[in-house]
């Protein structure tokens, strides 16, 4: 069997068909999938960093996610901790708020998240508050993330938060935002609890989140 370390090394490195191979050979050899998927976590942080440093750039973070998810369908049968559908680390319901139709951001995230085991609902763009609190409620969500990249959209996400603030919902969902137009100070002025400004931090705050 290859060393220790050679999946998260060609995870991180982005080498698709050997990152696949080493896998379906830790699998075959019988090694805890939480063991493997632990691993692949490892190569997906190095991303995180070589995109932080500039030496990746939104393409990368993407194929990182795409190598990642069909990696997770490997994995997913011998998963025993929660339901496939849900995602084994829980479920985030994720769009780009009402009136904004920017989603290569959301999209980004989307992927990173499910190549981290989580479940991922996107919505889409233009996202009403309404739907927002409905996918939330249907699907027993413990985060909603939010993108804006308009400011003029920006009220939005305070919207949001009042609507899930109405449902009943508020406390037992924590609430994420990025985007052009987001930041630390939107967040703290909208109601939400975190802003992230990359996809990785997207990654480390729904973990945060979900503990």
């Amino acid at each position: 069997m290859a060393e220790q370390g050679a999946l998260s090394k060609a995870l991180g490195a982005l080498k698709e068909d050997s990152a696949k191979a080493l896998v379906k050979e830790q699998i075959d050899a019988s090694v805890p999938a939480d063991a493997i998927l632990a691993e692949c976590q490892a190569g997906l942080d190095e991303v995180g960093k070589r995109f932080e440093k500039g030496e990746y750039f939104i393409s990368e973070l993407m194929y990182a996610g795409e190598i990642m998810k069909d990696i997770m369908a490997d994995l997913e049968p011998l998963l025993k901790d929660a339901p496939p559908a849900k995602g084994r680390a829980g479920t985030v319901v994720l769009g780009t708020v009402r009136g904004d139709v920017h989603d290569i951001g959301k999209d980004v995230v989307a992927l990173m998240l499910r190549g981290s085991g989580f479940g991922v609902v996107d919505l889409g763009v233009d996202v009403s508050p309404e739907a927002f609190v409905e996918a939330a409620k249907e699907h027993d969500a413990f985060a909603v993330g939010m993108s804006v990249f308009l400011t003029t959209c920006c009220k939005a996400l305070s919207d949001t938060v009042d609507a899930l603030k109405a449902a009943g919902l508020r406390e037992q969902v924590t609430v994420l935002i990025g985007g052009a137009a987001a930041s630390d100070m939107v967040a703290e002025r909208t109601g939400c609890e975190s802003y992230g400004a990359t996809a990785v931090d997207a990654v480390s705050l729904a973990t945060a989140a979900a503990k």
